[in-house]
């Protein structure tokens, strides 16, 4: 009779792993690029129901950023986020965060340590005063545990990984990189992470400058071949974009972050203007396959100089912005759909 009952619980325990598994597999791995007007929101869902959200917009217009993640995370079926990453301490990529405190429980906090310019003490304060007792600094080369998709710090506090990934190697195209200088101390410490699950791989550079991405990128590629990436500098390419950068890790799809009018067809206070538009440079990347908008950049409106308007998430300015979100969900095999919200449209690619 005992080794009947211990049949029977063996066989149950192995059917609940068979269905969570399977559950697991016909989930998506889920990334919403939530809509802060040019700051910086991404959430991300493992197959498995962890979430992790990087950056938390800008603070104030009641609440507005907040309010737009709070309805992201409803919209995936959140009721905490597990993780939260904070790239580093501007306004626009922390300042959502107190009011967002106040609409979902966030369990734990990571960033890339307490080290800050005066100018950004009230932003570091704001952070602290949510995440404090459950906060860490995690650094280049660490992991975060995250369900089936595997999360590679690449950057944090200044510090790059030294030892490739992703097939990472030797960059050609280092012989003729351009060089700018490094920008605000606070941009150079923004943490990077690398998603992978299983061949799609996405990058977030948070607001790495082009000095970093050609650091990151030079001599050696440290980061490989990207599936998705985020634009660095929400696509304001005087001071990001470097070429020996993107040309390098040659993302299949691009998505920008930008705002109406800050961002992408913006100028970088201190930095020369680029000679060709922001938008052709991601347009010429190799191997690119499609480019998404937050906004449609009222800056450099030319249609030339921004993506498909279907595939623009928002096309007004601030004040007439309903928020949409664009949204890539991917699944086991490779394949991944971008959504746009506003429109429905959506188009699948698969990772290479």
């Amino acid at each position: 009779m005992l080794k009947a009952v211990v049949c029977w619980m063996w066989l149950i325990g192995l059917l609940c792993i068979a269905d969570q598994t399977a559950t697991a597999q016909s989930r998506t791995f889920d990334i919403y690029w939530v809509d802060v007007e040019g700051g910086a929101a991404t959430l991300v869902v493992s197959p498995t129901g962890e979430s992790l959200l990087v950056d938390t917009g800008f603070p104030g217009a009641d609440d507005r950023d907040a309010k737009r993640i709070f309805a992201a995370t409803q919209e995936a079926g959140l009721t905490r986020i597990d993780y939260l990453v904070i790239t580093h301490f501007h306004r626009d990529h922390v300042g959502g965060l107190q009011a967002l405190a106040e609409m979902i429980p966030i369990e734990k906090c990571f960033d890339h340590g307490t080290t800050t310019e005066e100018s950004n003490r009230q932003w570091l304060d704001a952070y602290l005063s949510v995440c404090g007792d459950k906060r860490g600094a995690v650094e280049a080369g660490e992991t975060i545990p995250f369900g089936a998709v595997e999360i590679d710090v690449i950057a944090s506090d200044g510090r790059l990984i030294t030892t490739p990934v992703n097939g990472g190697g030797f960059n050609p195209l280092c012989a003729t990189a351009e060089q700018k200088p490094q920008a605000s101390p606070e941009n150079q410490r923004s943490v990077g992470a690398l998603f992978t699950y299983g061949r799609f791989t996405f990058l977030d550079l948070g607001d790495f400058n082009w000095a970093k991405e050609v650091e990151l990128s030079c001599p050696m590629n440290q980061v490989g071949e990207v599936t998705l990436y985020q634009t660095s500098r929400h696509g304001a390419w005087d001071d990001a974009g470097s070429p020996t950068h993107l040309y390098a890790i040659k993302p299949q799809v691009v998505v920008v972050n930008n705002g109406p009018r800050k961002g992408l067809g913006g100028t970088s206070p201190g930095f020369r203007e680029v000679s060709t538009a922001h938008y052709d440079r991601i347009a010429k990347s190799p191997g690119i396959e499609g480019i998404w908008q937050g906004h449609r950049s009222l800056l450099d409106p030319d249609p030339a100089h921004n993506t498909s308007e279907d595939m623009i998430a928002n096309l007004d300015e601030t004040a007439e912005c309903n928020g949409h979100w664009i949204r890539a969900s991917v699944s086991q095999d490779g394949t991944f759909t971008v959504t746009n919200s506003r429109n429905g449209f959506s188009r699948t690619y698969t990772a290479r």
